[in-house]
């Protein structure tokens, strides 16, 4: 009878070791298939949440099927402790496996709300905006002035949440000393600029930055980066440029980045300059002698005086032979690759098509063409 029993009690206990077996490999294949999210959402994780509170959070979006399998598999794979505040885009149709890999790998957040601080030509300014999970579109929430416009309530809001987004977006083409006045006007860093790089030294891009940054260090990282852009392009270069160093390169660049608004054209307009190089021609550029006369620090906001464009002054390639003795700007990457691998053309002239910058130049190889071009661009200035 007993060992009847006995092996009653053995076979249970194998049944049940099976299911339980069973059970598992079920719950892990759960937590790695396929969720049921129809479209992407932003999950935010609050600083000091826990992952009972995120796995209801997940559950009431749509996002697991079972907020206990979500904690059990990230107990499992050892995850609880690793969970990350911030604001998350979870793309459509994710794991539960994927969305914990999600919330505990760090890094910036990748939705949610993010403040952009441009610093344009023309003005500084600052966008609240936030992330569309359906649309993957952002949506303006503020803009405004730093120091000119009243600070919206929403920007005050956003300051004071934990995973908010900060980022400074700098626009191709400005001077360094607008870069370090709005750095020294965005509140979101700290410090003192004490070192300020030669114009043109500072690469024009998008940089991620914290509360309480030091300005000094953002400075060095974007001389840096425009260190290494302009090192690479001097070293692959095409042969034969009339054009003595890197520096020469970036004059050249920032000229090239402040005649044209168009990105298209960069190479081209790049070919009149390097062809009236080698021709020993002036250069005769606008933007030269308006940097001569405001020295990057304010703009100028009328046309050029006959006065201005018959002056000697260093900047006045009117005037002076060949480029002026430094940048006038500070130049993108892709200018800098149109220095250094301008198109192959006759052109030796260029002007607006209209007072439209975004239509473009009219090129010409020679005086009569370029004289036609001219006249055209005034009967387009009377008409309009």
């Amino acid at each position: 009878m007993w060992r009847h029993i006995a092996s009653n009690a053995i076979t249970l206990l194998i049944v049940l070791v099976f299911l339980l077996g069973g059970l598992i490999l079920w719950g892990q294949s759960e937590y790695k298939a396929e969720g049921p999210l129809d479209t992407q959402i932003c999950l935010r994780v609050e600083r000091g949440t826990n992952v009972s509170r995120v796995s209801r959070k997940l559950e009431d979006q749509g996002a697991i099927t079972s907020g206990t399998l979500f904690r059990l598999g990230m107990d499992y794979a050892d995850q609880t402790a690793k969970l990350k505040a911030g604001s998350y885009l979870v793309p459509e149709h994710s794991s539960m496996s994927q969305i914990a890999e999600i919330i505990t790998r760090g890094g910036a957040s990748t939705c949610g709300t993010e403040v952009v601080y441009r610093i344009g030509i023309v003005r500084d300014r600052v966008e609240v905006r936030e992330l569309d999970p359906a649309t993957s579109a952002y949506v303006e929430k503020a803009d405004f002035v730093m120091g000119e416009d009243e600070t919206p309530a929403e920007y005050t809001r956003v300051r004071e949440q934990g995973d908010t987004r900060y980022r400074i977006a700098m626009a191709e083409g400005v001077t360094t000393w607008q870069v370090v006045e709005a750095l020294k006007a965005f509140d979101v860093l700290k410090g003192e600029i004490t070192e300020v790089p030669p114009e043109g030294m500072l690469a024009p891009s998008n940089y991620e930055v914290r509360p309480g940054d030091d300005r000094q260090a953002l400075i060095d990282q974007m001389r840096d980066a425009q260190e290494k852009i302009l090192a690479a392009a001097w070293e692959g270069r095409d042969p034969d440029l009339p054009l003595a160093s890197p520096e020469e390169v970036l004059i050249l660049a920032s000229i090239i980045e402040k005649e044209t608004g168009v990105p298209t054209e960069r190479y081209e307009v790049a070919s009149v300059f390097v062809n009236r190089l080698r021709k020993g021609m002036r250069l005769q550029t606008d933007p030269t002698v308006i940097y001569g006369i405001t020295k990057g620090q304010r703009i100028l906001g009328r046309g050029l005086r006959q006065s201005e464009l018959r002056k000697a002054t260093p900047y006045n390639t009117y005037v002076i032979e060949g480029l002026p003795p430094g940048p006038i700007a500070n130049p993108g990457r892709e200018s800098i690759e149109a220095a250094v691998h301008p198109e192959d053309t006759d052109y030796i002239f260029f002007v607006a098509k209209t007072l439209n910058p975004r239509d473009g130049h009219a090129f010409a190889t020679t005086l009569d063409e370029h004289n036609a071009n001219v006249r055209r661009y005034r009967e387009a200035e009377a008409n309009q």
